[in-house]
């Protein structure tokens, strides 16, 4: 089996900045793919890359055998296969959770209203928010706004999904719930790539665990391996640093 994303040599230049030097990474289908660092290593511009999100200054991206590169590629259908769950929610205020759910099942995909709805609904039950449906954002916690975040993903039933630190914008109680639709979404199958802080999510639920550290993949590998033997002095120092917070 291809794996569905494959990233090689993705270098990515802001001016002077070089932030991605020559990343490689091939991701199996189903598999939760966790990628930690020190803040700056990289790691969410490297998920930005992936959907296209950033423009990679060199390198070659295939996710679900579409060239994200190519001129070719219609990059608004080519996103649809990819799914993207942000630090901050992106939900419109105005709209409610299921407004939120079904815009872009209507402009992107297609769906008639009722479609959509139906679609929509049966996301947010997913996420455990279907009595919540007509509720505002403003009307919501912080782990219910992102709950709808990632129904609004799900909803165009994507191929892969990326995760950018989608916990850290939330008090320490509402991550829970969070985690939870995450970890159900593992469980039906749903690819994953995780930018995050949640070690004790790693370790639980990760197939392979990335180390990054000034734009390029220092090590990787299960999460025992990891967590408690890593190869690199430089991983060790930073599991060490996390260990001790």
């Amino acid at each position: 089996m291809p794996p569905i994303v494959s990233a090689k040599a993705i270098h990515k230049h802001f001016g002077t900045l070089h932030v991605l030097k020559g990343v490689d990474l091939d991701v199996a289908e189903r598999e939760l793919v966790f990628v930690i660092g020190p803040s700056g290593s990289g790691k969410s511009t490297l998920l930005r890359c992936l959907n296209r999100l950033e423009e990679p200054t060199s390198g070659s991206i295939v996710v679900d055998s579409i060239d994200m590169l190519s001129p070719r590629t219609d990059i608004n259908h080519a996103r649809q296969r990819i799914g993207m769950v942000f630090q901050s929610f992106n939900l419109y205020p105005h709209m409610t959770a299921l407004g939120n759910v079904t815009l872009a099942l209507r402009k992107v995909a297609g769906k008639s209203r009722a479609e959509a709805d139906v679609l929509g609904r049966a996301a947010l039950e997913r996420v455990g928010l279907a009595d919540r449906a007509h509720h505002r954002p403003a009307e919501l916690s912080g782990g219910q706004q992102q709950r709808v975040a990632i129904a609004r993903s799900i909803a165009l039933e994507p191929r892969v999904m990326l995760f950018d630190e989608p916990t850290s914008a939330l008090d320490p109680e509402l991550v829970g719930s969070v985690l939870a639709v995450m970890r159900s979404l593992r469980e039906s199958g749903m690819t994953m790539i995780v930018v995050s802080h949640e070690m004790g999510f790693a370790r639980a639920a990760a197939d392979r665990v990335v180390f990054m550290d000034h734009g390029l993949i220092v090590e990787q590998g299960p999460p025992a391996q990891i967590f408690e033997s890593p190869g690199q002095e430089r991983t060790r120092t930073f599991i060490g640093q996390i260990q001790r917070h």
